[in-house]
């Protein structure tokens, strides 16, 4: 099994994975500790390994990070965590996109061969309304509520 070390963190909603994605400074590690606040478990901080299992992509921590997450101005804190976990989203942090995007997909490492397409957003993490955007887009994409149009009176 081919795996892949990245710079990422990640994070599950039930079976639902989601990968934050961004440069080093991105909030990566602040918007899982707020998404743990929110009823998110942590797979891993700072360092993911991806791997295609069933042609989907998984996520786990290196086992020298397994539970561990960096809260700045604190330090290290261990917490409870998932050993594994199917990605669903990915979600690339920086500057937040369009208003109303064209869909976008995670490419991952080429290494691996991941069949099933991950869809990926672009957020900003330091805005109050990141955590329950990523939520809703998990819920959203899983049960496919996106609508093309949309009328109004």
């Amino acid at each position: 099994m081919s795996e892949a070390n990245i710079h990422a963190s990640c994070v599950a909603f039930g079976r639902h994975g989601v990968l934050l994605l961004g440069k080093s400074g991105a909030g990566k590690s602040d918007l899982a500790l707020r998404l743990i606040d929110q009823g998110a478990v942590l797979v891993a901080d700072d360092r993911v390994l991806l791997w295609v299992e069933k042609g989907a992509l998984h996520a786990r921590a290196p086992a020298t990070i397994k539970g561990l997450l960096e809260i700045r101005g604190l330090g290290i804190v261990a917490f409870p965590a998932r050993a594994k976990t199917r990605i669903a989203l990915a979600v690339r942090l920086g500057t937040e996109g369009a208003r109303l995007p064209s869909p976008r997909f995670y490419q991952p490492p080429a290494a691996l061969k991941a069949r099933t397409k991950v869809p990926e957003i672009l957020l900003d993490a330091r805005f109050a309304s990141t955590p329950a955007k990523i939520r809703a887009a998990v819920v959203a994409f899983s049960e496919g509520l996106f609508r093309d149009t949309f009328i109004t009176k």
